[in-house]
């Protein structure tokens, strides 16, 4: 008596092995574009954080990120831009960020962060 697995289990164990790829794959993919804007929000949150500290100081909001004395982490820049939009008049500000195409968050679309505190797209914060 042979021992050993016969072809027709290794075939049903490698089509379970597929299937359960299949499904797992598409979820993964979703926690890791959720997990990039998880970090782009929180830096998102630290620049205006550093805006109304700049603001004191200067009287006016930064017009970018480099102002401030800050530079995008890498989870961050490899697939966002982040870009400040500042008026003088009344002091104001909107920080954008911005899926650079090709990246898995192409799909995630852009995110908006002004100085009153409004986020959008709101079902994304």
């Amino acid at each position: 008596m042979q021992k050993g697995f016969s072809l027709i289990e290794l075939m049903v164990t490698v089509a379970i092995i597929g299937i359960l790829a299949a499904v797992a794959f598409p979820s993964y993919q979703s926690y890791l574009v959720k997990g990039n804007r998880a970090a782009t929000q929180a830096f998102m949150v630290d620049v205006e954080n550093r805006q109304k500290q700049y603001l004191l100081d200067a009287r006016s909001y930064a017009g970018d990120v480099a102002t401030l004395g800050m530079a995008a982490p890498s989870d961050v820049s490899n697939f966002y831009t982040i870009s400040i939009a500042a008026s003088a008049t009344p002091p104001a500000f909107t920080i954008t960020a911005t899926p650079i195409a090709g990246t898995r968050q192409e799909s995630d679309g852009a995110l908006t962060l002004d100085s009153s505190g409004a986020k959008s797209p709101a079902d994304k914060w």
